[in-house]
Parts: C-alpha cells; sequence; structure tokens
C-alpha cells in the first residue's frame, strides 16, 4: 500500500469488517469517521489506563496485552490501536492482524474501540500501539504499593512462561536436537497461560494488597518492584517458587536465570492469608503457591537452603543474552 491513510474501502472491509468483540460499556466504538471512543462508567467506577508498544520480530503475542490492567485488580474493556505499516504491507496481511488481535479481545471479553492505521517508508515491519482501558471500582483497585510486613507472598503459575513459550518457538528444530519433540511440544503449548485475566478478578475478591505481573526481568524482577513500590523488604525460599521442568531445561541449555526471564502470566501477589488465597485461586483453576513473607527490613532476601541471595534493580530479562528483543 502507498504512504498515508488506509483507504476507506480498505479500512471499512479489512479493518471494521473484523471487529466483532463487543461490550455494552461502549457507547461510540470503532467506525469509520468517528476519532474518539465513548465508554459508559458507573459513578463508583474508575478508569485504569495501560499502553504496550509491540513488533512483529518475533511474530505478535497479544496473550497478555491486558495484564498490567488485570494486575492492578481492574476489568479491561476496550482497547485503542496504533498501526504503523510497512508500504507494500499486504491487505491479507492488514486482515489477518486485525482478526489476531479481535481474537484476543473476544477471549478476554474486550473490544476494539477505534485507532489510526498508517502506512509509512520509515519502518520495515508492523509497529502495534495498544492502548489498554479498563474500569475498576474506586475502592477496589490494586497495585503494587501496597504489600505490608508480615503479608504472605503467593505466586501463580509459574516462572518463565513468557521466556520459555518464545525460546521453544524460535529454536523450535535446534532445541528439539537434544530434547525429546514432546517436551518442546508442551513448551510452546505455555502460549496459552500468558494471560492473568483469569487470576486477577479472584484475587481481588479474596483480598490481596498488592499485585504485579511477572513479565519483564521475570520473577525476581516482579518481587523487587512490589518491595520497592511498598517500601518493605522480603523473604522468599527459591525452592518455593513454583517452575516448570520444561523451563529448567531450556534455560539450562541456553545457560538463563529462569527466574530473571519473562514470566508473563504468572501473578506476585501478597495477602494477609496466603493460604486462604491458594485455596481461592484453585477453586478458580489456577495453580499458586506461597513462597515467602514481606518483612519490615529494607533487604529483599531469597533463600535457598543455607545460602541467600539479594535482589537487584532490573537491568535486562534474560532473553537479550540470546537475541534483541
Amino acid at each position: 500500500m502507498n504512504t498515508g491513510k488506509t483507504p476507506e474501502n480498505i479500512f471499512k472491509r479489512s479493518i471494521l469488517k473484523n471487529v466483532k468483540a463487543r461490550r455494552s460499556e461502549v457507547l461510540t466504538g470503532a467506525s469509520f469517521g468517528e476519532d474518539c471512543a465513548v465508554l459508559d462508567l458507573k459513578e463508583d467506577e474508575v478508569a485504569v489506563v495501560s499502553e504496550k508498544l509491540l513488533t512483529d520480530k518475533d511474530g505478535f503475542i497479544f496473550e497478555d496485552i491486558f495484564n498490567n490492567v488485570c494486575s492492578n485488580g481492574a476489568e479491561p474493556v476496550g482497547i485503542g490501536l496504533m498501526l504503523l505499516l510497512p508500504t507494500g504491507y499486504e491487505e491479507n496481511s492488514l486482515k489477518s492482524l486485525i482478526k489476531d488481535i479481535d481474537a484476543a479481545c473476544k477471549e478476554s471479553n474486550v473490544e476494539i474501540l477505534g485507532g489510526d492505521t498508517s502506512f509509512s517508508d520509515s519502518v520495515s515491519r508492523p509497529v502495534v500501539g495498544i492502548s489498554v482501558f479498563a474500569k475498576a471500582k474506586k475502592t477496589g483497585y490494586v497495585g503494587s504499593n501496597g504489600a505490608k510486613p508480615g503479608d504472605d507472598i503467593v505466586i501463580s503459575k509459574w516462572a518463565g512462561l513468557k521466556g520459555t513459550y518464545l525460546l521453544a518457538r524460535k529454536y523450535e528444530e535446534k532445541l528439539k536436537e537434544k530434547f525429546p519433540a514432546s517436551m518442546i511440544l508442551s513448551a510452546l503449548q505455555f502460549k496459552k497461560y500468558l494471560t492473568v485475566v483469569y487470576e486477577a478478578a479472584p484475587a481481588v475478591k479474596s483480598g490481596v494488597s498488592a499485585m504485579h505481573d511477572a513479565s519483564r526481568g521475570g520473577i525476581f524482577t516482579a518481587l523487587w518492584e512490589i518491595a520497592e513500590a511498598s517500601h518493605v523488604g522480603l523473604s522468599v525460599d527459591l525452592k518455593m517458587i513454583p517452575i516448570k521442568q520444561e523451563t529448567i531445561e531450556i534455560c539450562n541449555f541456553f545457560d538463563l536465570n529462569p527466574y530473571n526471564l519473562d514470566s508473563s502470566g504468572a501473578l506476585v501477589m501478597t495477602t494477609v492469608d496466603g493460604e486462604k488465597l491458594v485455596r481461592d485461586l484453585g477453586e478458580e483453576g489456577i495453580e499458586a503457591v506461597c513462597v515467602g513473607k514481606i518483612t519490615d527490613s529494607n533487604d529483599k532476601v531469597v533463600i535457598n537452603g543455607d545460602s541467600k541471595r539479594f535482589l537487584e534493580p532490573f537491568r535486562s530479562d534474560e532473553l537479550t543474552k540470546i537475541y534483541d528483543l
């Protein structure tokens, strides 16, 4: 396609026609000629907004685009899209991209609200900017800064989920030379676990004091950021942190630390009663484990048997040792 805006006929047949997920709160959504979306919120609700920038360097992954707002105890309602596409990008590719985004939205009961699609020779591959709009009760949203000394620390699912999936997808054939094909297939299926939509709401109901999605930098970074935001310390038992054998094997193969590997899909939570939270999540089919305690010191300690280490601020995800993100 040529430089500039999307032609009206292509916009209608390849974009609007493929936007099918709907929400009752959306009074004005994606349509030709409309520059704004309008949402209907109740008097006791607030808007929660988050942004994400994606490229197709390794293929788009939309499963985790709602994790930031869900980790604040909010319910995602809609997304705004900014698509910057290279000139020459085929219409069929645009249609496929919109279908993939809409499918991710439908899975999480979210509507595409609108946005802007442009073609430019300044980019060589598609760039997708996503703004997520969510709603939460004024007294019900949860941040990363609510952890209190004495709180239990609970982690859902497993460390290194997204990083393991990305490595298995990118280096599938190489890994099959070392490991059984069934193990690599299992790692590729981690993709279905990359959202925290399903555990965040029951976690809020259960009474969490803080939540954080363990994305880039992994579990260790999420623990550090909760402690820093809450001005507390923590003590965690490394052996209690849930992790899949596939992640251990693949990280050993690439000499990576799985606890600093992108763990999107795992949620780090604090609460006064960790065992209750684990039970409540279990009733929703979500695996979770108590791994430690929030303390009243500044130390952020991970204990491994007779040894211990101190957590450090985020520098880079382990994936960057293998390739540029």
